[in-house]
């Protein structure tokens, strides 16, 4: 390893505590801005669809029990 030259302090761990020097090897706030915008925006949609799913679901069983219901109580009232 080598020595920075006026101190004791090793080059690798100088570049390990200091980061980068490069602008083009940091990541910038300005490229990250939307990606929290559009991942909740995702997973909005992605439950708006699971709701759909389970009302349409849920919609069918509460029509298939009340026309079997009605079905039977018509049976019985003969």
């Amino acid at each position: 390893m080598k020595q920075h030259p006026n101190t004791n302090i090793d080059l690798v761990s100088e570049t390990i505590q200091s980061g980068p020097r490069s602008a083009a090897a940091r990541p910038t706030r300005r490229n990250e801005r939307g990606e929290g915008v559009i991942s909740t925006a995702i997973a909005v949609l992605i439950v708006a669809f699971l709701g759909i799913a389970l009302w349409q679901g849920f919609d069918g069983m509460v029509t298939s029990a009340t026309t079997k219901t009605r079905a039977q109580v018509e049976q019985i009232g003969r």
